[in-house]
């Protein structure tokens, strides 16, 4: 019977929470592919990196929805009991209050081991390797972002190509504008060229040139004749490459790096991370404990104070985070006091769940009939 129950609560709340999640995963992943878009328009990413780096970032986004669809999963999931009366049916058949939230942390504790493995391991390597792939779409030039038959760029710096040719590893007719700084003050300059070749020089540690071909160059100041035009047969560009740093941003260390460091932004992402699965269970108690509904109240009567209490939760989580990030916050206290307010709650919440004051008023009443 014990282990049956456990199993049908759990089915309950885990399968709505894996619902909830890729609700929640879906909404972020179409905010982000959206502004992902509109850097592609820019000329500024691929659109083969877009997938890339929303692949990468998934793990992240999971453990930041993952606690916020558990709580609202277990919110619908025992409401939904006590609106069908299968929680009286429970409570007749001997299951009380206590043994219904040992039954609701079993199940907190499947939610923050799969959270604790996303927010420990799996996150920070995905990060980490989208800090890789950042890395290596930066050194792309504006070349080998350019869509054939279109303008890329903004106002007079504005680069197109008509077509390529993959087999020679050509740009054919291309237009390049830019502006370049002079003891005059800004000079435009225009390039036209029949075809454009990318070159690397292993000699120059692999220095990329690009090369124009059989084209002519405009130069001088708008709204006047004085311009300068030069045709060319070959014309070669360096091109600034740019360096590759060191990845040592705190959420894309391990966690034994974050343990062993002593600075103050990786000892914030530390307690963050930590702070992710500690919230699961105490959660947990606050949604069993608001969870209660009387049929003719509905599903939804507590559901509105419930996630004002669970965003007010995070928010504070998020503002102690900034505040050790600026060292406003010591260390030492962190977000560990954060927890201990709102496991203070959750303890006051079932302790009115569980009648606990009720029965207390009720004691000394009895008391003065007996005598």
């Amino acid at each position: 019977m014990t282990l049956r129950l456990f199993r049908y609560l759990a089915k309950e709340v885990l399968v709505s929470t894996a619902g909830v999640t890729l609700i929640l995963l879906l909404v972020t992943l179409g905010s982000r592919f959206s502004s992902y878009l509109s850097r592609i328009t820019e000329g500024k990413m691929t659109f083969e990196f877009l997938f890339i780096i929303l692949g990468y970032h998934i793990p992240s986004f999971i453990q930041m929805v993952l606690p916020l669809a558990f709580f609202l999963s277990l919110l619908l999931a025992f409401g939904r009991l006590y609106i069908e009366n299968e929680m009286s049916v429970l409570f007749s058949s001997g299951i009380s209050k206590m043994k219904l939230a040992g039954y609701t942390l079993g199940i907190a504790m499947i939610v923050a081991t799969i959270s604790g493995s996303i927010n420990f391991w799996i996150a920070p390597y995905s990060e980490y390797k989208a800090e890789e792939a950042s890395q290596e779409q930066s050194q792309l030039s504006s070349f080998d972002l350019l869509i054939p038959g279109r303008f890329e760029g903004n106002g007079q710096k504005t680069i197109y190509a008509e077509s390529f040719t993959p087999d020679e590893g050509w740009i054919n007719q291309v237009f390049l504008s830019d502006i370049v700084r002079k003891q005059g003050g800004n000079t435009l300059v225009q390039t036209l060229a029949a075809y454009v070749e990318q070159i690397s020089v292993p000699a120059e540690n692999n220095q990329s040139y690009l090369v124009f071909k059989d084209g002519t160059r405009y130069e001088g100041k708008p709204g006047t004749a004085n311009y300068r035009v030069t045709q060319f047969d070959t014309y070669a560009v360096r091109m600034e490459n740019s360096s590759t740093g060191i990845i040592d941003k705190p959420h894309t260390k391990s966690l034994t790096e974050l343990i062993k460091s002593p600075k103050t932004l990786d000892q914030a992402e530390l307690q963050w991370r930590i702070s992710l699965v500690i919230m699961i269970p105490v959660l947990a108690i606050i949604g069993l404990s608001l969870s209660q509904v009387n049929p003719r109240q509905g599903r939804f009567f507590k559901m509105l104070p419930a996630i004002l209490l669970m965003i007010f939760y995070i928010a504070m989580l998020i503002w102690g985070r900034t505040g050790i990030e600026k060292g406003r916050i010591p260390t030492h206290l962190g977000l560990w006091w954060i927890h201990g307010v709102f496991t203070i709650i959750a303890a006051a919440l079932f302790m009115q769940y569980n009648q606990v004051f009720a029965r207390r008023r009720k004691a000394p009443t009895s008391q003065l009939k007996q005598s």
